[in-house]
């Protein structure tokens, strides 16, 4: 008789759930799939909705809301003061005024840019950028280890902090489980802030896992900032003994663009502290007339789609050429269908994905868009020489992104993101030559291939991308 009160209970709280799922999960098959599984097999659903199955991260929205209230001041103070010395670029067609709208930020002039390459590369300039801070360093990261790399920048920001140097840290505590608490207390010890992101805070986000914030940022004094694909960890340097040589990008940005990375940053530190930051709002131009840029931060907390609306559009500016390298490639059908018409309307559509991944059920389930791709003509490449971890993206001769997010749908939707887009054929075209050489001596990914892996694989690719919206 307990057990039957228990499946009336169960069935009763499945049914309910079931109402819920279908105002707030954003798209139809998502509703379907979770109505369907709530209603036949609530004991396990129901739970499995609650931590997984929300789409909207109400806590931040209300928290941004708040935070945004009490800087609307000093944010129309700093936004006329870069229009009247001529930093903001107004909107020069249709399609940067959807650009800026998504971004919630302003077009920026008067930006220069370096191009890093791999880790070695990022972390020297970013260690070395570290040590020229006079007044702050805001520190994010996804994954924060404390390994060799890791120990060599927790010395580093440290010392800042026993310098005087105000020293924020933002980490987050999925990305980063198994950071030691002692790594942390040196930190602290030195007079660092340092916070975890906290997607469980409030009462209503105690049980959730969905949401993580998957952003890296490093910004100096508000003069200069870096951003991109890595973490901080051993793995990064090429130095994991299962991955080898890992393949990333980075980039390292100076002039007015970095006040909008702050934004991002500020917006994060608030949900996480409940407090914000005085922070300097002053960088000026470096080169001129220096490069255009646009900073993208995404997440939950959007009120639309804003990262697959983004890469959606910007797929559709191609008219030449569309080169992509994503560790992670499990589209939604927005972004799916516009690689295809790009490809169907004679775009040179490239997409570089890696041999091997860091996640068996990712890796499976993008062989579930091979073939087509293949038949409407986007080129799939796999990357032997490693492990493929970069957020790139090459439009034409005029744009380039780089960033965090993957074409997946956990970054499409589920995850707080961060890309930058240069609009500068200089730029793109610097940008499409180190792709043009991670493209070189790659296998193409085709059908062909799939099918002589037997039927067994077939049949696990499919299972695999039944989890799609969770990936």
């Amino acid at each position: 008789m307990v057990y039957f009160w228990f499946l009336v209970a169960a069935e009763a709280l499945g049914i309910a759930t079931a109402v819920v799922a279908l105002f707030r999960v954003r798209t139809s098959q998502g509703a379907i799939a979770w109505v369907v599984c709530l209603v036949t097999l609530p004991v396990l659903a129901v739970p499995a909705y609650w931590v997984f199955g929300r789409r909207r991260f109400q806590g931040y929205v209300l928290a941004r809301r708040r935070h945004l209230r009490e800087m609307a001041r000093e944010a129309q103070e700093v936004a006329a003061r870069y229009a009247a010395l001529g930093l903001v670029d107004p909107p020069q067609d249709p399609a940067d005024r959807l650009l800026v709208r998504l971004a919630r930020l302003p077009f920026t002039r008067g930006n220069d840019v370096d191009l890093l390459v791999d880790g070695d590369a990022t972390f020297r300039s970013m260690l070395e950028g570290i040590e020229r801070a006079e007044r702050y360093v805001l520190f994010q990261f996804y994954i924060l280890r404390a390994d060799r790399l890791g120990l060599a920048v927790q010395e580093r920001l440290a010392a800042k902090a026993r310098a005087g140097v105000r020293v924020h840290v933002l980490y987050d505590e999925i990305g980063s489980l198994g950071l030691p608490s002692a790594f942390v207390e040196v930190l602290q010890r030195a007079g660092a802030v340092v916070l975890p992101f906290n997607t469980r805070r409030g009462r209503a986000n105690r049980f959730q896992l969905n949401f993580r914030n998957h952003r890296k940022l490093v910004v100096v004094d508000g003069r200069e900032a870096w951003a991109g694909g890595l973490n901080v960890g051993e793995e990064y340097l090429g130095r994991d003994q299962r991955f080898g040589p890992w393949r990333d990008t980075h980039v390292h940005v100076r002039g007015p663009v970095v006040g909008s990375l702050q934004v991002a940053f500020l917006e994060d530190w608030h949900w996480a502290s409940g407090a914000g930051l005085e922070l300097a709002w002053d960088a000026p131009r470096v080169a001129e007339p220096g490069m255009r840029m646009l900073v993208l931060p995404t997440g939950p907390a959007d009120d639309d789609e804003t990262c697959s609306l983004f890469f959606t559009d910007l797929i559709h500016h191609a008219r030449t050429r569309l080169w992509i390298a994503t560790p992670y490639f499990v589209p939604d059908a927005a972004v799916m269908s516009a690689l295809v018409i790009a490809a169907m309307r004679g775009v040179d559509v490239r997409i570089l994905v890696p041999e091997k991944s860091d996640s068996r059920l990712v890796w499976l389930a993008a062989f579930a868009y091979v073939e087509a791709c293949e038949r409407a003509g986007v080129k799939l490449f796999r990357y032997t020489r490693g492990f493929l971890h970069q957020k790139v993206m090459v439009v034409d001769d005029r744009f380039a992104t780089v960033g965090t997010a993957n074409l997946d749908n956990r970054s499409l939707r589920l995850n707080f993101e961060l890309t930058i887009l240069f609009d500068d054929p200089a730029f793109a075209r610097e940008t499409a030559a180190m792709l043009a050489g991670d493209l070189e001596g790659s296998p193409p990914l085709t059908h062909a291939g799939v099918v002589e892996r037997g039927w067994m694989f077939a049949l696990a690719v499919r299972v695999a991308n039944l989890f799609a919206p969770v990936l």
